[in-house]
């Protein structure tokens, strides 16, 4: 948010004939640069979507010259550093958010950084905290559940992607993600309930592969690699 300096109290007052002119012309203008701002965050936001996190970077850099404390653009750059894979530079991006804010936002975001560096635990500490503030949020449920599953919580796991499952029942990687955990936990039939689903035969079998594949990872080494996507 952009911040503006206070006006001192020996400003001379404007004329009553024009207060309404001057005080619609601000409104006018203030709706204007938040239409800008919306504008700009739209399109950073779709070159991320896009596949093009450097897009969004640079976009981003011009932005901050105009915002440069703008909160939602700060976290949009940790995702894109993450998107990179530079991870050490999304937490120098992260340390610009004060430890102070507690938004559910926020502490998900730690909780990706946390996940990037490979910290299952305090990814899902992280996590946790976002879910107590955004409860119904399937997107925050599933990283947590997932965190839970890398951390060896596998039992916990279970039960917090079936509340992601519950919120979000059509999204492909929240699915995914409860057949894996329910795979791991030996719960097959249920898994084969969920992978029944899935109409198209070539994508049930890829499926079946995949998650029998990172389960088997999982079992070995007690830690995998990233979420299954759709």
């Amino acid at each position: 948010m952009k911040r503006f300096a206070l006006l001192t109290m020996a400003m001379s007052l404007p004329m009553a004939g024009a207060a309404p002119a001057m005080a619609a012309e601000a409104s006018a203008q203030g709706t204007q640069e938040g239409s800008t701002r919306s504008l700009y965050i739209s399109l950073i936001r779709q070159a991320r979507t896009d596949g093009r996190p450097r897009a969004a970077i640079a976009y981003l850099d011009d932005f901050d010259r105009q915002h440069p404390d703008d909160r939602e653009a700060q976290l949009l750059r940790v995702n894109c550093l993450l998107d990179l894979g530079q991870v050490a530079a999304a937490r120098t991006a992260l340390s610009r958010i004060p430890s102070s804010d507690r938004s559910g936002s926020a502490q998900a975001m730690r909780g990706h950084v946390f996940a990037a560096e490979g910290n299952w635990k305090q990814a899902a500490l992280q996590y946790a905290a976002a879910l107590q503030v955004s409860p119904t949020d399937a997107f925050i449920a599933n990283a947590l559940g997932y965190a839970w599953l890398r951390a060896g919580q596998s039992a916990q796991a279970v039960e917090t992607l079936r509340g992601a499952h519950d919120l979000a029942p059509d999204d492909a990687v929240v699915r995914n993600n409860l057949m894996l955990a329910l795979t791991v936990t030996g719960r097959l039939a249920e898994a084969d309930g969920l992978l029944s689903q899935v109409a198209d035969t070539r994508e049930k079998a890829r499926l079946r592969q995949q998650i029998a594949g990172e389960a088997a990872r999982l079992a070995v080494a007690g830690s995998g690699s990233l979420s299954l996507g759709s």
